[in-house]
């Protein structure tokens, strides 16, 4: 028989305590915001669509994106038991220098145009964070300004080799002046991709108004109010400036860039230098001989040839070939912690988010970006616990199995006949 009472007005106040309101717009939004997708959601609100679909698309059918972000969704983790995880370190050492966390903030070009704050945000929130962050040609911001927003801090510099190789030589020069300590020398953009969503829009800078454009701006007037009031797009690195994103891409990138062009950067910059783009273990290894000091698994967060590899698929591959003293990273469809987490393990000794930045930032500004570290954080940090494990040298191939829904037919052939 349940025994009942008077309920005693102490104890209701016990169970019933309020939660303070929250009155700052900004705060409440992004304190509600419990993953990188949630983010996303935020940032498709308050975004014009030519300008999240810009950060949000990819090339052609989106196939690679799509496929990189599946790569990541079909790990299983294998935890210890028994093996108590009070204390977490996600700190590294990657390119002769410390970083916080195992992650830090890919280059990503015309920034400013998703959130006025734009590359200064991003480099500033590195800075509190412990980060490195990288600058992309494209960006829209100075390689000046990004050190002025970061002036301790570590801040990378993303090279694409440009027809006039005045222009990339003299960029390579300044990002060293200024103290950047880690060059990204981009290998997987000879042309533009085809970026359908972009075409749709007619994504240019500047932006072209179009009824359309007017339309999809009305409910978002902050984001015009910002773009209207505050010193004009350009590419802080670059004097031409208009036309669409891929007129522009191809007016800038050169398909003749080989091996003689790394040299030639190579003899200008006296800092860390890494490819970034690679997309099979010949290159890899290749890569490795020549002595560049490491490189980025990555297919241009599917922006560029749709289909491409999917980077943590070739991660243990790679990792197999070059050996452990080689620095190997990765990026292209980071969207938690735990996929992180699953990269080092399989033997990624660094990574790189994109989206997952600038979602935050058209979320929030600084305090956006500030919001996806914390994400991410917590989520490698919550993994490490669950998986048994105090830091990230830890991490092994044993703990992640990739469970893989595209198999080649050559290979699925070959087992079924071992079978």
């Amino acid at each position: 028989m349940v025994q009942r009472q008077v309920p005693r007005p102490a104890e209701l106040l016990d169970l019933m305590k309020f939660k303070k309101p929250e009155f700052n717009g900004r705060k409440r939004r992004l304190d509600g915001a419990l993953t990188i997708d949630d983010l996303r959601l935020i940032a498709k609100r308050r975004t014009p669509k030519a300008a999240f679909d810009y950060t949000d698309g990819a090339a052609e059918g989106e196939l690679s994106l799509t496929r990189a972000r599946q790569a990541f969704q079909d790990v299983e983790f294998h935890p210890g038991i028994l093996r108590p995880a009070p204390n977490i370190d996600t700190s590294v050492e990657i390119l002769g220098g410390p970083s916080a966390l195992p992650f830090g903030i890919a280059p990503t070009g015309f920034t400013r145009l998703m959130q006025t704050e734009g590359e200064v945000a991003g480099a500033s929130a590195a800075a509190a964070a412990g980060i490195p962050f990288t600058l992309s040609t494209l960006g829209t911001t100075s390689i000046e300004g990004v050190k002025a927003a970061n002036p301790h801090g570590r801040n990378w510099f993303q090279l694409y080799v440009m027809r006039d190789r005045e222009i990339s030589y003299e960029l390579t020069r300044r990002a060293a002046a200024a103290g950047f300590d880690t060059l990204q020398f981009t290998v997987d953009t000879p042309v533009a991709g085809a970026r359908l969503r972009d075409k749709r829009n007619g994504f240019s800078i500047p932006p072209q108004l179009t009824l359309g454009t007017i339309i999809n701006a009305i409910p978002r007037p902050w984001w015009w109010y910002d773009f209207l009031t505050t010193p004009k797009l350009e590419f802080a690195s670059l004097s031409t400036t208009g036309g669409t994103v891929g007129e522009l891409l191809d007016a800038a990138m050169d398909p003749t860039i080989s091996y003689d062009d790394l040299a030639v950067i190579r003899d200008i910059w006296p800092g860390k230098i890494v490819i970034k783009g690679v997309q099979n273990v010949e290159d890899s290894v290749r890569l490795r001989d020549a002595g560049v000091d490491g490189i980025v698994l990555s297919n241009h967060g599917g922006r560029q040839l749709d289909r491409a590899p999917i980077p943590f698929h070739l991660l243990p591959h790679v990792r197999k070939a070059v050996g452990d003293d080689f620095t190997v990273m990765i990026d292209t469809g980071i969207m938690n912690g735990a996929d992180i987490v699953a990269a080092v393990a399989l033997g990624a000794d660094f990574t790189l988010i994109g989206r997952a930045y600038l979602y935050g930032l058209m979320a929030g500004g600084r305090q956006g970006v500030d919001r996806t570290i914390a994400i991410l954080r917590s989520e490698i940090e919550r993994t490490m616990r669950l998986l048994g494990v105090s830091s990230l040298a830890e991490l092994e191939p044993g703990h992640v199995t990739q469970l893989l829904r595209l198999v080649p037919v050559a290979r699925a052939a070959s087992e079924a006949a071992v079978r």
